[in-house]
This record gives structure tokens, sequence and C-alpha cells, in this order.
């Protein structure tokens, strides 16, 4: 369904409080200089009573806001040169729309289109703007509102975001003793360099499709038992399962495009939080991008079900203590191979085939309740990446949402694979 959204009103707000003198100077990590400057997405979608009041609604967002961003006070700062955030307390945006199509909130979320629901949100996803924080409560006509914001991936990676969120719900719903302080160690654990290695930003794209497919609770059911090795007795979890599904169902839809004399490179990327792999731990709201990548090169391409499962595992699991160490140096040998190996397969004239994954279960995005109750939904949008999967829990918490995001033509080709078609479905949000 197509989204008609109009903005009412624009206006910035700064934190209640100055940021103290000696926090002004934030300093990115080399994994922040790693991110690139485009937005994360998410949206919240929550029933009204007939008794809600808009407009204390909206000013309970913005009071909240206000107080949060004494907390989280990089993000009401402007980052500069892609090194530091000047915490100058200049402000987020925040902006108030109403959705004239649909009117209500239950035809929204009957078929939701990833390309749609960016129309609440507060900027494009790129390029950025100055702030690193948007906000922007979205009204609809018949007792619903989305709430969506976008913080800058050069900050946060995706468990910061929701540690922002809820957070931020708990001290609009006066609970500010229930509040974590969070903690703003990684550029100590991860020194920045003079210049960062890479560009990863020159890979966004506007031009590319993304799609929102649901695998309910059976279907995962059965993916896991088809992807299970009879000689080991630890099964695949949910997300490696349907990972080296999807892996699968791709590389049979674009087969046709590989050139049988040809050189190819497959690669299988997995992001992975890395806060419970440092020693000593960090606790989840430690704020900023303190996430790697395991890395599968196959040799086939052709590798399916347990094998590729297995893999995906391995490579996870080299986010080891040792790893992390040279990391903390500045050196990263996984995001180093993936660069080298691609380039390397292109400039000799192959093809280089990967997909990217990353998970967004099991976090606590559903408990964000402002003090009008739980979201009936949270959803993504648009991906920036082509060749990108990032998983979501369902509403039930037993079922994945997983947007996908291809080139028009390889989306095309995947949405024909009668494999694929068997175990996923497009089916509203609620």
């Amino acid at each position: 369904m197509k989204f008609e959204v109009e903005q009412i009103s624009t206006e910035t707000v700064k934190p209640s409080s100055p940021t103290p003198h000696h926090l002004r100077h934030y300093q990115l990590s080399f994994l922040d200089q790693l991110c690139p400057n485009t937005y994360n997405p998410l949206v919240f979608y929550y029933h009204l009573k007939d008794n809600d009041d808009i407009t204390e609604i909206s000013n309970k967002i913005k009071t909240s806001l206000s107080e949060v961003l004494t907390l989280y006070y990089p993000l009401a700062g402007r980052v500069v040169s892609d090194r530091f955030v000047d915490c100058n307390d200049e402000g987020v945006s925040y902006s108030v729309a109403r959705v004239t199509t649909p009117s209500r909130l239950s035809d929204a979320l009957k078929n939701p289109n990833p390309n749609e629901i960016c129309k609440l949100l507060p900027f494009e996803l790129f390029p950025i703007t100055e702030f690193a924080l948007g906000v922007q409560l979205n009204i609809f006509g018949c007792g619903g509102i989305a709430i969506a914001l976008c913080i800058t991936h050069k900050l946060a990676d995706a468990l910061s975001c929701i540690m922002f969120a809820k957070i931020w719900v708990t001290l609009a719903r006066g609970e500010a003793d229930r509040v974590p302080r969070p903690e703003f160690s990684a550029s100590t654990l991860f020194p920045p360099k003079v210049e960062p290695l890479y560009d990863v930003t020159a890979g966004a794209s506007k031009e590319i499709i993304t799609k929102r497919f649901v695998f309910e609770a059976s279907k995962i059911k059965d993916i896991r038992l088809e992807h299970q090795s009879n000689d080991v007795q630890k099964s695949p979890s949910r997300i490696e399962s349907l990972s080296a599904f999807i892996w699968n169902r791709y590389v049979a839809a674009i087969k046709d495009e590989l050139l049988e004399e040809t050189e190819k490179g497959y690669t299988l990327i997995h992001a992975a939080n890395i806060r419970t792999r440092l020693e000593p731990q960090l606790p989840e709201h430690s704020f900023g991008n303190i996430s790697r990548v395991g890395v599968v090169v196959l040799k086939t391409g052709e590798e399916y079900g347990y094998e590729v499962t297995k893999l995906i595992r391995e490579g996870i699991r080299k986010l080891d203590v040792e790893y992390l160490e040279k990391v903390k140096k500045g050196e990263d040998e996984f995001l180093d191979l993936i660069m080298s190996y691609s380039r390397g397969i292109t400039e000799r004239g192959g093809q280089s085939i990967s997909l990217c994954f990353s998970s967004l279960c099991r976090f606590p995005i559903y408990d964000t309740d402002f003090g009008w109750g739980k979201p009936i939904w949270v959803s993504s949008a648009n991906l920036c990446f082509t060749n990108f999967v990032a998983f979501m829990d369902s509403k039930s918490g037993d079922g994945i949402e997983a947007y996908i995001a291809l080139k028009k033509e390889h989306m095309t080709k995947l949405e024909a694979d009668k494999d694929f078609l068997r175990v996923v479905s497009s089916v509203g949000a609620i």
C-alpha cells in the first residue's frame, strides 16, 4: 500500500542539561570509522486509546528526548571529519507528520512495504544531514501512531540504537532510577586511525530493492531440520539456518548469470555483537559500533545445508579474544580478507558473489513502552546496501522477518524461486 505523509512541524530538541566541558570532545573509534555515513532506521507502531491526547504524547516524546540526550550527549552534537563529535548540544531533529493514506494504522500493517515505510522517517537514509539523530511522530487518522528514529551508523550499531530507545522510554515513564548510564569506552578500546582504510559509504545505493519476507515458526523449524547433521548434537540456530537457506536460494536464483569458465569468489558475511566476546565483557548499554563480521569463503557456492551452517558458526567463533586484541591495534584481518579477496577476483576478470547478514533477533525491540503500551510492531525500512539481509523478530517472538536488499533483477529471480516461496510469506505485521 502506498503511504502519503504530510509533515506538520519540525523543530530542534536540545539536551535538558548542558554537556560538561570535559565531555565536549567525543572521539570516534576505529570501528566507528569503518562504518558508513548512513542512518539506521527503527519504527515503533502503537495503537492509542480514545482518550489519548496527541498533543500530550508529542510533548512527552519531546521532554523525554531532551532528558535522554543528557545521557547520550554525542547524539546532540555534530560529527566532524569522521574523526570526532563536537558535543555542542546543538540538538536533534524532531518532526510531527500526519499520515493521510492509509488513515488507519491497521491498514498500514496489512502488507507493509519497506520503501513506503521510508516515508515515515525523519530523513532519507543517506546522504546524512547535520543531525546524528532524528525522530518523527507520525499520526494516523484513526487511533494510531508510528514513532520513527534515525541514528547515524557512524556513531551507533544496531544494539546501541535499541538500547538508546529502551533507556529513552524508561525516562518517559518516569523511571529514571532504573536507567543505566551508557558507557562510552569504544575509542579507548579501539583507538581511531588518522585516515580510515576503506570508504564503505561508497557502496550505498538508492537503486536497490528491499523487500520484507516472513518466516513463520513452523517453517523455521523445517529449515533447521533440513540444515541439521545427524553426527552433531547441537542443532544450527534459527539465524544460521535461515542465512544458509537464503544464501542457497540466492545463488540458485542468479545461477544463469554465472559464467562457466570465469573465476568466481563466494563470500558469506555475518555481523556479530562483540561486547560479550571481549575480556572483560562490555555491558549491553556500551555505546558505539562494537561489532565485527565473521567471514565464510566458499569454494564452489554450491555448498548446502549443514555444511554452510557449520562454516557460518566457525566464522563467528573466530571473533575471539586473540582476533579482537589485533582489532584493538587497528588490524582487522577479516575485513582485509573480504576487501582483498573480492578485489582480486574482480581485477582478474572474475565474478564476486556475496551476501551480508545482520540480526536484531533476541534484542529487546518490543520493550519500548513510553507509557501508552508496548508497540504492536517494530520495523526497519529500506536497506542502503545491496546483497544485504537483516533479520528481526516478529511480534509473536517465534517468527522472523527478513529484510532482503538486492538488485531489482536479482529480487525478481529470487521471488520466482519455488523453494524460496515455499517457506516465506509477506503477511501483515500483526
